[in-house]
């Protein structure tokens, strides 16, 4: 049975662990290697994660996990980003556990943290060509709004970003 909730200091590792793989297996194709280890690097590694486990705020609702066994299998994370607007910041799977609904089901959690903090639009940025995301938000009636820079673009990167946005 898979169970969602809210991370504590006992997940960190699957976190970085599931985020690292997820994410290696979303954009080995979309990015550069060096590209994807840098983003890994900055934004999986222990002390970022132990600091946004522990770390709450209005702007950040927390990591959320799904779990099978006490194992990480999903991981989502997100906040407000005005008073009545939220976003998914990350959400990652063990990539060998595609379309088993388990990011429906953190989704759904998330979602529902960030209606109750008073958000009724919520956002998300995914990555231009990625096979995996687009059609998953888009199948949760995400609406596609307008491209943008990549968030993480070094000096040399020209990626671009999707942002898409639903009423909740």
């Amino acid at each position: 049975m898979i169970d969602v909730k809210k991370s504590d200091l006992e997940h960190i590792n699957g976190i970085i662990k599931v985020c690292s793989e997820g994410y290696r297996d979303t954009y080995m194709k979309i990015y550069s290697d060096e590209y994807i280890e840098r983003i890994i690097n900055e934004f999986y590694n222990y002390e970022r994660v132990y600091n946004e486990v522990t770390n709450t705020s209005s702007d950040w609702d927390g990591w959320y996990v799904a779990l099978e066994d006490n194992i990480v299998i999903g991981a989502i994370g997100g906040g407000l980003i005005s008073k009545e607007q939220s976003e998914i910041f990350v959400l990652y799977l063990d990539p060998n556990r595609k379309r088993e609904g388990i990011g429906t089901k953190l989704l759904q959690a998330l979602t529902e943290i960030q209606r109750s903090k008073g958000a009724n639009k919520q956002w998300v940025s995914v990555a231009k060509g990625n096979a995996k995301g687009i059609p998953f938000y888009e199948a949760r009636q995400f609406q596609f709004v307008q491209e943008q820079t990549s968030f993480a673009n070094g000096n040399n990167d020209n990626y671009v970003s999707l942002r898409y946005c639903r009423a909740i």
